[in-house]
């Protein structure tokens, strides 16, 4: 007999993107109208983004009124809206695999961005907002950095940046850093390994593009409380970005190139027992999740995975082992709180609310709701409005904490997700309540400097 998918644990297949076959588009618009077929006679998901709407809406105009009316030159309206945040298939569909019906919608998605891709129909804007280590350069030279962040808030530039690279001009966006983290960060004291039964006593650090050029606070904020609960770390020798950007465009060769200059890397601190921390959410799916189903026979990327930890997963583990501190000194008063879409789809359980609720004094409101944002999909001229209406659900439900009235303070652990929650509160004048990291949360309510 079958049975929901959703009622047994969700369960992934590799992507054969080395297979020829993989770009074929005749066969992909086929497998394409098979889901979308599925997703028609369903509709559970039509409140997740803009993608379910678009195609049902095609649907809906169609002569027909089924998916056999859409011309399949439209299909492609439904590809540009998904920003592969994998809700769909984690928390929504009812028949993902096992089902016999083995919908895998964003990675059918990826199938076809790949195609694109591959036909050259990607813009080179679209290409240079992706490249995120190439953006980042610029970060820790002082004129420089002076220069982008001041340009970056001037009506004309932004003018400029939307016509020549697509950048919205009312979006926000993330200055340089007058110092990368990877420069500025302190070599951790001499603590003793202690390994407990479930966590690694040692931690190195994958930095990500976004605090390393961009707000390298959250970093620094991470070491200080690995240091307050005596966990000796170290940084990544070296890195690259993570592919996710590249991901989301289809350009999968990319992805290849930075796995190749990453997983050398990271597995021989995976080999010597440490636990890897990224403390950007969607770096770290990307290693626990897209890279390993690229690359299923590899054992390097698979070694990877299973040392790869979000921050707050790693340290409530540590609590479970009895080893981390809660001298917690400082309240933190009203939280609203979101977890982002790629924290929720790594499977780990609300971790970071977990430890906020742990500080004494502090009630934290979760909010298990998409902000938008998106990685490029909330900056672009295309979809930025989108994004803020996706969001608009979910800043209005932060504005009005459990306790009654405006948070203190606002939070997610996607530092950009973040930031478009703060730009939504404003533009739908919802109050002005500061918007902070959860890890520089944490350092707070333990008093450190």
């Amino acid at each position: 007999m079958a049975t929901e998918g959703n009622l047994q644990a969700p369960t992934r297949h590799a992507i054969d993107w080395k297979n020829p076959e993989f770009y074929n588009e005749e066969a992909t618009l086929h497998e394409m109208g098979r889901i979308f077929d599925i997703c028609h006679g369903c509709r559970r998901c039509v409140s997740l983004c803009g993608t379910f709407p678009t195609l049902f809406d095609l649907i809906d105009a169609s002569k027909t009124g089924e998916v056999d009316g859409v011309d399949q030159k439209d299909y492609r309206k439904v590809v540009d809206q998904c920003y592969l945040c994998d809700l769909c298939y984690m928390t929504k569909c009812p028949y993902v695999p096992p089902h016999p019906w083995n919908v895998d919608f964003p990675h059918t998605m990826l199938r076809a961005k790949a195609i694109k891709f591959k036909s050259g129909e990607v813009k080179t804007s679209e290409r240079l907002l992706a490249s995120t280590d190439v953006l980042g350069q610029f970060a820790g030279i002082p004129i420089v950095v002076q220069l982008a962040n001041a340009v970056n808030k001037t009506r004309p530039a932004r003018a400029v940046m939307e016509k020549v690279l697509g950048v919205d001009k009312n979006a926000w966006l993330p200055e340089l850093a007058t110092q990368k983290f990877r420069s500025g960060a302190l070599e951790s004291p001499p603590h003793p390994v202690r390994d407990g039964a479930k966590t690694p006593g040692k931690v190195v650090i994958y930095s990500t593009c976004y605090v390393n050029y961009n707000e390298p606070g959250i970093g620094h904020d991470l070491l200080k409380v690995l240091d307050h609960n005596e966990v000796p770390y170290v940084l990544v020798e070296k890195e690259k970005c993570c592919g996710m950007p590249k991901l989301e465009l289809g350009d999968l060769d990319s992805v290849n190139s930075a796995k190749e200059a990453n997983i050398p890397v990271l597995v021989k601190y995976a080999k010597d027992g440490f636990a890897i921390l990224s403390a950007v959410p969607s770096c770290t799916l990307m290693f626990k999740q897209e890279i390993p189903l690229l690359y299923p026979d590899d054992a390097d990327v698979q070694l990877v995975q299973q040392h790869m930890w979000d921050p707050f997963e790693y340290l409530m583990a540590r609590k479970r082992d009895g080893l981390l501190k809660t001298d917690f000194s400082i309240p933190l008063g009203k939280i609203s709180y979101q977890i982002p879409c790629h924290g929720r789809v790594q499977n780990i359980g609300k971790k970071t609310e977990e430890m906020l609720k742990m500080v004494p004094g502090t009630s934290v409101h979760t909010h298990e709701r998409c902000s938008g944002h998106a990685g490029t999909f909330g900056v672009k001229k295309p979809t930025h409005q989108q994004a803020m209406k996706i969001g608009k659900p979910l800043f209005k439900a932060m504005a009005s904490h459990k306790d009654g009235g405006l948070p203190d303070v606002i939070s997610s652990d996607c530092p950009l997700s973040g930031h478009h929650i703060a730009q939504g509160f404003d533009v739908n004048q919802l109050g002005a309540p500061p918007q902070k990291h959860p890890l520089t949360l944490i350092r707070t309510a333990y008093g450190l400097k």
